[in-house]
């Protein structure tokens, strides 16, 4: 026993002593005072073009990490982990708005099959990078430590191929968004009486049904919140995809800390949205499914838009597209 313990202390001595002659070679080779420059981010001499080449410590960075890792990581859980909280607690507490009458079960046509595909990818889209991005940031304290360490190296790596490629095509279908629905999403004096009442979800105004056009104020409020921060995700991330356009490490840096913002911004946003689509809203989610929501839900959320598409042909009882085009009028063929 005596042996072993000797052997073991001999090992550790060797260890020790190996180290400190590789540190002291490496010191001597270049001289402290060098390493001393390295460590307080002076400049050196590089053939290289490339931005801060002649940086090898960038001593500034430490302020990226500190404000990433002490401070937006543990305050965007928090942010994330209180909408949750928030919605759950409003679901026990106030409940799902409710009709104030019974469907009808007249039909009004609401969402075409293009603003469908479009919202559903969109949907899609968002929520897979939410959440392989917030597995990219908090992976290393809920994943990593429950999975061997080949199984993490899959997984991290998949969520981040899988962030960079989605990334533009986010982009891509933002602006198509955009094109498709700002009008719908312009603000005006009735989105005021909407939101002194809150919408007649809570307190003393709930079940009011403020009047509302085809979006009301809560409705334009997202649209808004999604392009602004949509597009603040989608031009840091192209920074941050395609650091070939002599970006610095104080550009990426600050990238960064704006895409992690904009995006915690965006996800705490829709978490209500999701609420209110799946429960916190009888019939809510109707119109994004079959593109037709019932006669009573459009009369009591957006009467003003009822009022104007209510005597239009495709939304009367019996209205049947196939044979409407079937009994128009066809051009002769005959001479």
């Amino acid at each position: 026993m005596v042996f072993s313990v000797s052997t073991m202390a001999s090992d550790s001595d060797t260890t020790t002593a190996g180290e400190a002659v590789v540190k002291k070679e490496v010191i001597g080779f270049a001289g402290a005072d060098y390493w001393r420059m390295v460590k307080d981010g002076e400049k050196g001499y590089t053939t290289s073009g490339w931005p801060e080449h002649d940086v090898l410590i960038s001593v500034p960075g430490q302020t990226w990490y500190i404000l990433k890792e002490k401070w937006m990581s543990p305050l965007g859980a928090l942010a994330i982990f209180g909408s949750l909280v928030m919605v759950t607690l409003a679901y026990v507490v106030i409940g799902p708005l409710k009709l104030s009458k019974p469907k009808t079960g007249r039909k009004i046509k609401r969402w075409s099959r293009i603003d469908r595909a479009l919202h559903w990818s969109m949907a899609f889209t968002f929520l897979t990078l939410g959440f392989s991005g917030l597995t990219l940031v908090y992976g290393k304290h809920f994943i990593k430590p429950i999975v061997p360490t080949e199984i993490w190296g899959w997984v991290i790596l998949a969520a981040k191929q899988y962030h960079n490629y989605m990334g533009p095509i986010f982009a891509i279908l933002l602006l198509a968004v955009l094109v498709k629905w700002w009008r719908k999403s312009t603000f005006n004096k009735v989105d005021l009486e909407w939101f002194k009442k809150m919408g007649g979800m809570v307190g003393k105004h709930k079940g009011s049904h403020p009047s509302a056009g085809f979006s009301n104020g809560g409705e334009k409020v997202i649209f808004w919140l999604l392009i602004v921060f949509g597009f603040s995700i989608a031009a840091s991330g192209f920074v941050l995809d395609f650091p070939i356009f002599d970006q610095t490490r104080r550009d990426m840096e600050l990238s960064n800390l704006l895409h992690m913002l904009s995006a915690l911004i965006l996800i705490c946003g829709f978490i209500f949205h999701i609420y209110i689509g799946l429960f916190g809203m009888e019939a809510g989610l109707d119109g994004m499914v079959t593109g037709d929501v019932d006669e009573t839900w459009a009369r009591e959320h957006h009467n003003l838009w009822f009022d104007e598409v209510k005597d239009l042909p495709e939304n009367q009882p019996g209205y049947e597209p196939e044979k409407q085009d079937a009994g128009k009028s066809k051009p002769s063929l005959d001479s």
